[in-house]
Formats: structure tokens, sequence, C-alpha cells
């Protein structure tokens, strides 16, 4: 991604630095998290701080931009017959492999702080409650495992993912899922 400044030219540029924008937060969250300094993804856009927040006023308006197509991504697995929590939990854990600031985001740290982070956090709860209630009609998971638990343990290992090297997050991550469904596998 470049980092050189590009000239401004305008309102006509508009939708190509919002898009830039996008994708170097989607570069920087999934590397740096979250908390990725605005200017570094303004620098890394090759567009002015103004422009960002012509774009975006804040950090949460961003990362919604960003996290959007994640949100979709699960919301499609969702619709698709067959799909079972498992398939679920396995696209998030995707997810937060490679970008911990999406998981981090939908967390509850996150969403009690923004009640637009809170809708994108429950548009994700509710994938996974209907999948959860198929799972545990069928006897494939424990009775007393609830959405929140399911969002808990998410939030879990992606701040555990966060604070590990890129090349060791799908082991640990595999890791983490095990213990969990020993607790949650009926």
């Amino acid at each position: 991604m470049s980092h050189a400044r590009r000239p401004n030219r305008g309102p006509s540029a508009a939708a190509e630095n919002r898009a830039a924008l996008i994708a170097a937060a989607r570069e920087l969250f999934a590397t740096d998290g979250f908390d990725t300094p605005l200017t570094s993804i303004a620098r890394a856009a090759g567009v002015g701080q103004g422009s960002l927040y012509r774009h975006f006023p804040d950090r949460v308006s961003l990362a919604l931009a960003v996290f959007e197509d994640g949100v979709r991504e699960l919301e499609g697995l969702a619709a698709r017959p067959g799909t079972t929590l498992d398939d679920m939990l396995a696209l998030m854990t995707e997810q937060a492999i490679s970008s911990i600031a999406f998981i981090d985001m939908v967390g509850a740290v996150g969403a009690a702080v923004d009640p637009r982070l809170l809708r994108l956090r429950d548009r994700v709860a509710e994938l996974l409650e209907g999948l959860l209630a198929e799972a545990r009609e069928s006897g494939r998971v424990r009775d007393h495992v609830t959405t929140e638990d399911l969002v808990t343990v998410i939030g879990m290992i992606a701040a555990l993912l966060a604070r590990i090297p890129a090349d060791t997050r799908r082991r640990t991550a595999e890791r983490a899922w095990l213990l969990f469904r020993q607790g949650m596998d009926a």
C-alpha cells in the first residue's frame, strides 16, 4: 500500500479517497488492532486527516465501514441451508485470525461503549443464536451454553490472538476452541 500523499483533486476524488481509507484501515486494523492511530490510516491511504474526518467523523464510523463486509460474510453463511454453529464459529475464527480488530469490535468491551457497535454486535449475536438453538436441539451442544457465552469466548480468543505473533494465531485459536468445546459439547 502506498504511503505517499496524493495531490488534492477536490470533490471528484471523494469516492476514491473513501475506498482508500477503508482499504488502509482494513489492513492496519488487521495487523495493529482497533486502536491503530487514525493518522497512520490516513497516511497509508495517501490522504490527509481532513479527508479521513470528512468521510469518517470518528474511529467507530471508519471501523463500521471496514467491518460491514465481515458481518455480511457471516450473514451470507448463516443464510445458506445446512450451515451449522461449527461453520459459523470457524468463519468467525478465520476473521479473528486475519483481523483481530473485527472480533475486538464485536466483543462486549467495544460494544458497550458505542450504540453503533452494539447494533453490529447484536447482528452477529442473532446469527449465533439461531445456530446455537439448532445445535442445542440436535444434542450437539449443552443446554446451558448461551449466545453471550459464545460472544464472550470469541472476544477472549480475539484478545489472546491480538497479543501473539500472526504465525501462531491459527494453532492458538484451535487450542482455545478445543478447551472451550470440552465444556460446551454435549
